[in-house]
């Protein structure tokens, strides 16, 4: 495996054995001294065209503990205000020789433009483009969901997971549903009509508009963001009107299986997409997945670096 673009990209064997590195190298953080010194000499690059200092820093970190150098690259107040081209950062970066870049760009496409372009000789990972796919999210996800529901072994077979909300501008959604179809899970996506793309019917996944009955069998749920920012329309009536139909509540957590769990990529709209008591109970494991999304940004950043590449392909 050279880069990291899409979950599409990656094999049932490949997405187990990225979620088998991340179980291993998570004992990391137990450690007095949190670090190994795998890629060390090795320069990652974070090349940010949008704002997300949750993905930033915990690409950062895994990085360093695995003893990289870091360069963290933000796009506001950089030559590429002042209308440097992706093609002109990206020979900058070349000649800096940095061996990854993480790319996070409004764009959809941006990083399949970078790794295959030739302007670089470095891996590529997609940190979010556009509304187009984050596979690392959806790997962090997995890896939660594979710690709670199948004692951290195997794949996700049988695991029923309904994802809820603002699909139209989530790449969140399309990453979560291509890796959880891979690794034998069964999705249905929840959300209002005008919060669907076009084309929701060839994902591999049910469709539904009614909250309360997707959640009923549900072994987990995770919540959207509503993202008004990427919102030039009005997509439904009102906060107070999506909460009442769309949102996760103390009430309707009730309604789930024991044993379910909530998730949500975060940042939350508290009392909007999820109600703060929901978002602070003992079956939520939304802080959790924070802390795993540094394991799994370390075991992709070994195996594209530094690791065994054996099973990988792209």
């Amino acid at each position: 495996m050279r880069h990291l673009l899409s979950a599409a990209d990656l094999t049932r064997d490949e997405a187990v054995l990225i979620l088998d590195t991340a179980s291993e190298l998570a004992t990391v953080t137990d450690r007095s001294v949190k670090k190994l010194p795998t890629l060390r000499g090795r320069t990652v690059v974070n090349l940010f065209f949008e704002d997300s200092t949750r993905t930033r820093i915990s690409f950062e970190v895994a990085a360093k503990r695995l003893s990289a150098d870091v360069i963290n690259f933000a796009a506001k107040g950089s030559s590429v205000s002042k209308g440097e081209s992706l093609k002109d950062t990206a020979l900058t970066l070349e000649a800096i020789g940095a061996d990854a870049v993480i790319i996070r760009h409004g764009a959809s496409g941006a990083p399949h433009r970078l790794a295959h372009a030739g302007w670089i000789g470095g891996s590529v990972i997609n940190a979010g483009d556009g509304t187009h796919e984050h596979p690392t999210q959806a790997l962090l996800d997995a890896f939660t969901l594979r710690r709670h529901l199948t004692n951290g072994e195997g794949d996700l077979a049988g695991v029923r997971v309904t994802i809820v909300g603002d699909v139209l501008h989530s790449r969140v959604a399309r990453s979560n549903v291509l890796l959880l179809q891979t690794l034998g899970a069964h999705t249905t996506v929840v959300a209002p009509p005008t919060l669907l793309p076009v084309g929701i019917e060839s994902w591999p996944c049910d469709v539904s508009y009614d909250i309360d009955t997707a959640l009923t069998d549900a072994d987990a749920v995770m919540m959207l963001r509503v993202q008004g920012e990427r919102m030039r329309a009005a997509f439904f009536p009102s906060a107070n009107e999506y909460s009442r139909a769309y949102g996760l509540n103390a009430e309707r957590l009730r309604t789930m299986r024991p044993g379910s769990i909530v998730l949500h990529p975060g940042p939350m709209n508290r009392g909007m997409e999820i109600s703060a008591d929901v978002a602070d109970s003992d079956r939520s494991v939304i802080v959790e997945q924070v802390a795993n999304g540094v394991s799994i940004r370390m075991a992709v950043l070994y195996l594209l670096l530094g690791g065994n590449t054996k099973g990988q392909g792209s």
